[in-house]
């Protein structure tokens, strides 16, 4: 009866699985993924036997490293007593926890709205800042972004997003932004000041029409191409909406738990967002899970005894708490050691400055424990072929990069020693030194 089990299947060590659609890979041009087996620390471990260092922390999430092993036993711990439920009808004490501890970091923000990914954390603070003005009588309809920013790819998300090449075949069913022009910097960039000055003209403008929401992308604009703008910028930023009346809401989706050398971009800028997006690093790469902060002047816009002013809106994962147990997990590593993510800026700066003198490679820049330079090319952008170029030497020698197009960026684990920092950024620079065409 039903025969003997089945094998497990026996796979290629690079190959196009023929069920898997994989995310930002285009099948007929790029390389195929490689299997992975195992992750530990810094290291990714392949099929084959090879092990390479995790330069971008597995799409920026991972932020201790692979297999963290305080935060995987917190998730067996609470597996044996809670793995899920209905949020919308219970509690239970991990969320409250993680609420408490994260709006203790956020003095001023006093409510915790949980989601699942980024774009839906982002999409929950729209959704919010829309439905704040409709509730209190005044709806305001002008949405806010920078040029260069991205958002998420969830609708709402995309919206808020600059037009790509990744909005296009949807751009007919997406709803207007205002754009304000976003003064990006680099070192030695000796017209900042004066972009500047001119990006807070044009805010000026924009919020001559009554306004629900600006929202940035604190300090760094990650899939935008880790565009680094000045702390000064954005308190002048958040200065111009306060005075407009408008919400202003902080995407730390990518910025957030130390990447920028604070715990919050917001933090290290000086400045006070109304509404919040975080995930990523919140579970340390574990579990996907997202949360919104709001103000608690904009969560009592919608306590009212009439339905309507309900924020009608969820998730069936909502609070999970697994995710919360790695969360808090997470957050008792970066609480306890805040130095592996406020000295890492100077870790970079060494080899960045050595980078930087190549000749093909121009805007050097760092912030955290970001550090980013583009390449010198004719024709910029996400598709320029001398990211996979890049990607394909700089694999070969161990490490595991992703390039923005000619955007090259490194962006480790908090667990990445000295050494392998330099291993990364030597074989940056011989890919770099390589390159063909």
């Amino acid at each position: 009866m039903g025969g003997a089990p089945q094998q497990p299947e026996q796979l290629p060590h690079t190959h196009w699985h023929p069920h898997l659609w994989h995310p930002f890979a285009q099948e007929a041009l790029h390389d195929p993924p490689r299997m992975v087996r195992a992750g530990h620390g810094p290291w990714l471990e392949l099929a084959d036997g090879r092990r390479v260092l995790d330069g971008i922390s597995s799409w920026w999430v991972t932020l201790h490293g692979h297999g963290e092993p305080t935060i995987a036993a917190a998730i067996a711990a609470q597996a044996q007593k809670l793995e899920q439920v209905i949020f919308a009808n219970f509690s239970h004490r991990p969320a409250a926890t993680l609420a408490q501890r994260l709006c203790q970091a956020w003095p001023g923000l006093d409510r915790l709205f949980f989601s699942d990914n980024g774009s839906t954390a982002v999409e929950v603070c729209l959704k919010m800042a829309l439905q704040y003005w409709h509730n209190r009588g005044e709806p305001r309809q002008q949405l806010i972004a920078f040029d260069g920013a991205y958002h998420g790819d969830t609708f709402g998300a995309m919206a808020l997003g600059t037009r790509s090449l990744f909005t296009t075949p949807f751009d007919p069913l997406l709803f207007a932004v205002a754009r304000c022009r976003c003064p990006a910097t680099w070192w030695g960039d000796d017209t900042v000041d004066h972009r500047e000055q001119a990006a807070l003209q044009h805010l000026d403008q924009l919020l001559e029409t009554p306004t629900a929401a600006v929202i940035i992308e604190p300090l760094v604009q990650g899939a935008g191409g880790m565009a680094m703008v000045r702390p000064a910028f954005l308190q002048q930023v958040a200065q111009r909406v306060q005075t407009a009346g408008a919400l202003l809401v902080a995407d730390e989706v990518m910025t957030g738990f130390g990447r920028t050398g604070a715990l919050f971009a917001s933090h290290r800028s000086g400045i006070q967002p109304d509404l919040v997006a975080l995930s990523k690093g919140l579970t340390g790469g574990f579990l996907p899970m997202a949360v919104s902060l709001a103000r608690e002047t904009v969560y009592q816009a919608f306590v009212a005894d009439d339905p309507r002013h309900t924020f009608f809106h969820g998730h069936s994962f909502t609070a999970n708490p697994l995710g919360c147990a790695a969360a808090n997990a997470s957050l008792t590593l970066l609480s306890a050691h805040p130095e592996r993510y406020q000295g890492f800026a100077e870790r970079h700066r060494p080899h960045l400055e050595a980078l930087a003198r190549l000749s093909n490679l121009e805007h050097p820049r760092l912030c955290g424990t970001i550090a980013a330079i583009d390449l010198r090319v004719d024709q910029p952008g996400y598709l320029h072929e001398a990211g996979r170029q890049i990607q394909r030497a700089c694999l070969a020698a161990g490490v595991f990069l992703r390039p923005l197009g000619h955007v090259l960026y490194l962006l480790p684990p908090l667990s990445m020693n000295d050494e392998q920092l330099e291993q990364c950024y030597d074989a940056l620079g011989r890919a770099v030194q390589g390159l063909v065409g």
